[in-house]
């Protein structure tokens, strides 16, 4: 059984910084896809970031050049590093594991306050 477990969401305001890891347990995540999603109140769930087994990654545009996304095998952690901060970015950040299998981590709660 594959788990996913968020952290490091939390309250910053406009500007600031926050670094979000996804701990994954089960040996199949060096050779999937982690991807974060968030959903802010009222909204459909959206694609932030994406990494791949190899470390290719891609981003929304609304965030490219402020987020991050990288991995760390031997940790199996995945980390989204958000720099300048906007209170659009507000949300529930999710980690999702795609590959053999499916699996949704439980979420982390990221605000923005102007």
């Amino acid at each position: 059984q594959v788990q996913l477990v968020e952290s490091g969401g939390g309250l910053v305001q406009a500007g600031g910084s926050l670094r979000l890891s996804c701990a994954a347990s089960g040996s199949i995540f060096r050779i999937s896809a982690i991807r974060w999603y968030r959903q802010a109140p009222g909204k459909q769930r959206e694609l932030v970031a994406g990494i791949t087994s190899g470390g290719s990654t891609n981003y929304a545009d609304f965030v490219k050049a402020r987020f991050t996304i990288s991995r760390d095998n031997a940790k199996n952690t995945v980390y989204l590093q958000m720099n300048s901060l906007k209170p659009e970015d507000t949300a529930v950040y999710y980690c999702n594991l795609v590959g053999i299998l499916e699996v949704w981590g439980q979420g982390t709660l990221v605000t923005v306050s102007s």
